[in-house]
Order: C-alpha cells, then sequence, then structure tokens
C-alpha cells in the first residue's frame, strides 16, 4: 500500500521552515576527559573481565596487602577461629577414641588428655595450645602419642598463622604511598620563558625534615593520537625530559624545587600555541620517585595536570628566604605564581622568528614604564589635592577682622 501524499507541499512543510531560521551559534562547553591519574595519585583505571580470578590466590600475602583493612581484619579473624575450631574438634576425638570423656569410669592419670569432658573444654585447650604453651588445669600427659603430634602440628600451624599476620600488618602500616601524602605538588603547571627558551615548570616539596634519597622526577604526556596506518592508540604515554634528568643526576629535595621541562623540538608540547593547548585533550602525568631516609623503602608519588590546570605566562613566586641566618620556606604561597611576559605562540614559531620574544619583552617593558608613570601621576594628583584641601582648611580657621561702629559713624575699635 503506497503511503498518501500530504496536502502541504514539502517546502511549506515544519521541517523545512525551521531549516531556514538562522539559528545562533551555541558554544558549548568541552566535554571534560577522564583523568588518568588524579590529583591525589590515584590511577583513575577500572579493571573487568578478568577470566583468570585463580591468578590473585597464587600470590595470597600480596592479595591480603592490597585488601582493605576491614577484609583484612575479617580474614585474619575467621582464619584463627577456624583454626581453633578445627583442632577443638581433633582435640574431642582425640579424647573420645581414648575414652577420656567418660571421668567417672577412668581416673585423671590414665586420660590422655586432661579435664577434656566436653567440646566447650576441647575448644578452651585449643586455644591455649596455639596462643600459649603454660597450660591451665588441662593439658596432655605420655599416655597418647597421637596427643603430642596433634600438639606439635598445631604450634607450627599458629605460628605460620602469626607469622603472615604480623607481616601483612607490618606492610599495610609501612606501605610507601604513606611516605607520599607528605610528597607535594603545586596546584598549576605554568609556563613562561626561561633563559631565552619556553618551559614547562612545577613546584614539588616534601613537608617532613627526613630527606627522600636518590629522588627522581619524571613527566610523561597522555594523549589519544592515531598512527598514518589508522590504528586509533588510546593511551599513549610520551616520556618528556626534564633538566635533571638531562644532567643525568637526582634532585636534592631539601626545599621546594621548581621542575623544568625546556620544550624544544623534541617535546610533545613544541608545535602547540597557547590556544591550541587550551583546546587539546593531553595530560601531563608527573611521577617523583626515591628512597625514604628512615625506613629504605621506595616510595612513589604522583600527580598530573590537564590543559585547564596549565596556566600560559605565568610564573611562580619565590617562597625560600633567609631569616636570621636561617633558610624559612612558606608554604602559604607554595602554588602563588604571577603574570609574566610570553608569547602566545607555540615554540616552534618561537625558535623560527626569535623577534617575537624582543617584541613581547619590549612591549612589557613598555607597559611596565607606562603603569610606573601613571601610578607616580596619580601620586602627585593625590599629594596636590592634599596639600590644597590642607590649605583650604587653614584658611577656613583664620579669625576675621570685626570693627565696632560709633553713634557717630567713625570707627573706634578693631578686633580680630
Amino acid at each position: 500500500m503506497l503511503p498518501r501524499k500530504s496536502i502541504i507541499p514539502e517546502e511549506f512543510a515544519l521541517p523545512a521552515l525551521v531549516s531556514r531560521v538562522p539559528r545562533k551559534p551555541v558554544f558549548r562547553d568541552r566535554v571534560n576527559k577522564a583523568r588518568f591519574i588524579a590529583k591525589s595519585g590515584a590511577c583513575n583505571l577500572a579493571h573487568k573481565n578478568i577470566r583468570e580470578q585463580g591468578r590473585f590466590l597464587q600470590d595470597v600475602f600480596t592479595t591480603l596487602v592490597d585488601l582493605k583493612w576491614r577484609f583484612t581484619l575479617v580474614i585474619f579473624t575467621m582464619t584463627f577461629l577456624c583454626s581453633w575450631l578445627l583442632f577443638a574438634m581433633s582435640w574431642w576425638l582425640v579424647a573420645f577414641g581414648h575414652g577420656d570423656l567418660d571421668t567417672d569410669r577412668k581416673p585423671a592419670v590414665e586420660q590422655c588428655v586432661t579435664n577434656v569432658n566436653s567440646f566447650t573444654s576441647a575448644f578452651l585447650f585449643s586455644i591455649e595450645v596455639q596462643v600459649t604453651i603454660g597450660f591451665g588445669g588441662r593439658m596432655i600427659t605420655e599416655r597418647c602419642p597421637i596427643a603430642i603430634a596433634f600438639l606439635i602440628l598445631q604450634n607450627i600451624i599458629g605460628l605460620i598463622i602469626n607469622a603472615v599476620m604480623l607481616g601483612c600488618i607490618f606492610m599495610k602500616t609501612a606501605q610507601s604511598h604513606r611516605r607520599a601524602e607528605t610528597l607535594i605538588f603545586s596546584r598549576h603547571a605554568v609556563i613562561a620563558v626561561r633563559n631565552n627558551r619556553l618551559c614547562f615548570m612545577i613546584r614539588v616539596g616534601d613537608l617532613r625534615k627526613s630527606m627522600i634519597i636518590n629522588a627522581v622526577v619524571r613527566l610523561q604526556v597522555v594523549r589519544k593520537t592515531m598512527t598514518p596506518e589508522g590504528e586509533v592508540i588510546p593511551i599513549q604515554q610520551i616520556d618528556v625530559q626534564t633538566e635533571s634528568a638531562v644532567a643525568g643526576n637526582s634532585i636534592f629535595l631539601l626545599a621546594p624545587l621548581i621542575i623544568c621541562h625546556v620544550i624544544d623540538k623534541d617535546s610533545p608540547l613544541y608545535d602547540l600555541s597557547a590556544m591550541e593547548l587550551q583546546c587539546s585533550d593531553l595530560e601531563v602525568i608527573v611521577i617523583l620517585e626515591g628512597v625514604v631516609e628512615t625506613t629504605g623503602i621506595t616510595t612513589q608519588a604522583r600527580t598530573s595536570y590537564v590543559t585547564e590546570e596549565i596556566q600560559w605566562g605565568h610564573r611562580f613566586v619565590p617562597i625560600v628566604t633567609e631569616e636570621e641566618g636561617v633558610y624559612s620556606v612558606d608554604y602559604s604561597k607554595f602554588g602563588n605564581t604571577v603574570k609574566v611576559a610570553t608569547p602566545r605562540c607555540s615554540a616552534r614559531e618561537l625558535d623560527e622568528k626569535p623577534s617575537i620574544l624582543i617584541q613581547t619583552l619590549q612591549k612589557s617593558e613598555l607597559s611596565h614604564q607606562n603603569s610606573l608613570r601613571k601610578r607616580n601621576s596619580m601620586r602627585r594628583n593625590n599629594s596636590m589635592r592634599k596639600g590644597n584641601s590642607m590649605r583650604r582648611n587653614n584658611s577656613a580657621l583664620a579669625v576675621p577682622k570685626v570693627q565696632f561702629l560709633t553713634p557717630e559713624g567713625g570707627a573706634n575699635l578693631a578686633v580680630t
């Protein structure tokens, strides 16, 4: 059956009329891209559809360390209870097989385990065996060799459980990320000119007095790329060289330091200008590694900077000052920045046209001089206004001259 044609012509239909109406351009905010590394250093990655779950059980110790505290405590509590109940059943069976439960027929001297008359007493005896060797009213005798074997076996298993529990608790309390909590990074990264080169800079610091030995800072740029063959790489990690990495030495993190990356031809930021950087979806990951001086454990602190957290044309303010022979660090200004003269072009354009940098610096110098002149003129005007107001006030406070006239019309006395 053929569809019926509409009475209204197609050019006058509602969709056609709406398409002809001019629309204003709508500017939508760019959808926030998921961070690969959170500001706290946690990896924003979810593992799904893992079929080989048995691999985690092959390394039980690491699995217990990686678990949360509540799960670890529940597992150890259930392990102790299960071992106590298992050996309580074994001791009850030993007493039952040897006839120790019938205390009326067999004296205590001939019993295998004394004072074990029920499952409750067997459970208490199991706890005494596994926790301590100093027995109370319940004890084994030399009449039952199998009881001695169970005693040795339970002690060995109890020592293994205690060793695993203590080791797991020690590793969880002394994990490397605990020390990384006092390693701080600046909230924003900056791009400015340093030594006539465009540089990407961040600030790192350590809040503790105990130092990080052999500290090394690494930078990586993570972005989505496509190969010439059409393969899409969702997470491409590109290593970025820093000044300390080029020198081949570790940093001495005694005071907060500014980590600088020179944007050269080998840098992934070489072709990005200020506008292109804001429109890109790259993420700069910062990794600080080192050995804790007090414990000797290797620690790692991480953070990342997306394009919204990179300030173009800013520089970190100095926070280290010398006061009475001691260097003082003001952490309240740790992330503070100031605006500086920086070309808005890319590093490639800056290398091809060095005059851009000279013109930018000259403009900033002229604007600085003009601002100084305006300030000086404003100060002069304010001082002149204050002087005029003072003169007016003084003239208002002066006493006027008064004359007294006699009835004859002559002036006899003048009072000032």
